[in-house]
């Protein structure tokens, strides 16, 4: 699936993020409002605009009303707060992810202010964006050990093979371990005889070498090829 994501802040943070997901197939436009920051050579395949991403009016010039994710990644949390309220009550943006500078503004990136996710890494920010609109395919959250070990997530389609069975059922492959599954707000403890359900969210820690084997058991045997196709 193809997103269109809108980033505000054309710094490392939000360069590093755009070119992530354009790198995994994303459409990517970068709002910067510094002209010096503007520089297009350094994430050529994204679409950029000169502007202040807290002006209501170049928001809508932006037409970010046809953005599904916003990613407010400045370098100023007030600014932060303002481009993420202005895109969940203006614009009705479906996901907004919000970057948090210092930590004791944390408690004010919440849902008042339009925020559906305020984290610090641009890693898992753009990790964030993906898992939010992203059905039947694998995400790939965080790395550990120097890429040895990857966090990856699945969402379940109502067409995954074993929606309904029991965990028990499913042949996960080697080197795989399933560690958490989220159902709506619940975070839930993975058990042999807990059925899985459309929708679910389901969390693996795995080595990198497994991951297209977890795809392949838990979205079916063709999810492999249809991913490398839409990419």
């Amino acid at each position: 699936m193809i997103v269109r994501v809108a980033i505000a802040g054309a710094g490392n943070v939000g360069r590093s993020i755009a070119q992530e997901l354009i790198e995994n197939g994303h459409q990517v436009l970068l709002i910067e409002r510094q002209p010096r920051m503007l520089r297009p050579d350094r994430v050529p395949d994204a679409e950029w605009v000169l502007a202040d991403a807290c002006e209501l009016a170049s928001l809508e010039e932006a037409e970010l009303a046809d953005c599904d994710v916003v990613v407010a990644a400045t370098g100023d949390d007030k600014v932060n707060l303002v481009v993420s309220l202005l895109a969940k009550t203006e614009f009705a943006v479906a996901r907004v992810v919000a970057r948090v500078n210092r930590a004791e503004n944390e408690w004010l990136f919440t849902e008042q202010w339009g925020v559906d996710v305020a984290v610090s890494k641009p890693r898992v920010m753009a990790a964030l964006v993906e898992e939010a609109v992203t059905v039947g395919d694998l995400v790939r959250l965080m790395t550990f050990r120097q890429g040895e070990a990857n966090l990856v997530e699945i969402t379940l389609p109502p067409t995954a093979p074993y929606v309904g069975r029991a965990l028990r059922e499913v042949p996960l492959p080697r080197d795989t371990a399933l560690v958490a599954i989220l159902r709506g707000k619940r975070v839930l403890l993975p058990s042999p005889d807990d059925p899985i359900e459309a929708g679910d969210e389901l969390v693996f820690v795995c080595t990198a070498e497994a991951e297209d084997a977890v795809r392949a058991v838990v979205l079916g045997p063709d999810s492999v090829e249809r991913t490398r196709e839409s990419r």
